[in-house]
């Protein structure tokens, strides 16, 4: 049923990254659960990264296609604002929708877009949008503002109200409030500790940054000393070093070896449980 959360990283010129982390547990009934589903996304062509929560057919089989024609070049150019981007995405979930077997029953369909301009000079924009569907409500498209420091935006899931709780009450009251890492610090602490029986299996992260000519990115995760990327375990013998790696705390680390680099800001986090 998910824990996903999105947040932004903020210096003195504005956003410089943006991200989604969500567990991996996709769930049919009390006794029957996988954890090891893909629920974020990033394109390797365009600095867009997507995650989604409630059913997770539709937006698996869709959100994967959306991408394919993305990288392809098919629907989006360089020259389109980030509106312009996240209006085409819109569209073509409608329609698929439009199209989409009445499978889910009244469970909403959650996607938050996250989008940076394309092409810029000196300093660009970060937009944040949530797009939903139901049988009995039909489609929602709302822009959340972009917030003035580092935090979060938007959680969604059957677990955010633990997230939540444990954001407000403990970590932004931190010595790390208001900044990049406290989210992704309060997530791992919250996914650890969650009662909620739906959530579950290890983080998987994408982000954007601000830097030019850079896209979407997937993160590797060392998660309770194993590897995972999008929720999948890594064998031994992976090619570690085409990734980007990072631990519980969100340190940068050396995925072979499993530790953070020497050359990486250490980022503790006092609260961890």
């Amino acid at each position: 049923m998910t824990l996903l959360a999105s947040w932004i990283g903020i210096d003195t010129h504005g956003p410089t990254s943006a991200y989604i982390v969500s567990e991996s547990r996709f769930v049919w009934d009390s006794s029957r659960h996988f954890d090891y589903g893909k629920k974020v996304f990033a394109s390797k062509s365009y600095p867009e990264i997507f995650g989604y929560a409630g059913d997770v057919l539709f937006p698996s089989i869709v959100l994967s296609q959306i991408l394919e024609m993305i990288d392809s070049d098919l629907i989006f150019d360089k020259n389109m604002s980030c509106d312009q981007k996240n209006k085409i995405v819109y569209e073509k979930l409608c329609y698929s929708f439009s199209k989409y077997p009445d499978v889910c029953g009244n469970n909403p369909i959650q996607i938050i877009h996250l989008s940076r301009d394309t092409c810029f000079k000196g300093y660009p924009s970060f937009h944040h949008y949530l797009m939903t569907w139901s049988r009995t409500s039909g489609g929602k498209h709302i822009e959340y503002p972009i917030p003035e420091k580092s935090g979060l935006v938007h959680v969604l899931g059957s677990g955010s109200n633990e997230f939540n709780k444990n954001y407000y009450d403990r970590y932004q009251h931190s010595k790390n409030r208001s900044t990049s890492r406290n989210v992704f610090h309060c997530f791992i602490d919250t996914l650890k500790n969650i009662t909620d029986e739906h959530c579950g299996g290890a983080p998987q992260l994408v982000g954007i940054y601000r830097k030019p000519c850079t896209f979407g990115c997937e993160f590797g995760i060392i998660y309770n000393r194993r590897r995972y990327f999008l929720g999948m375990e890594i064998p031994k013998d992976a090619f570690f070093a085409k990734v980007e790696w990072r631990n519980g705390f969100f340190e940068l680390c050396d995925g072979e070896k499993r530790k953070k680099f020497d050359s990486a800001a250490k980022q503790n986090d006092p609260l961890r449980r």
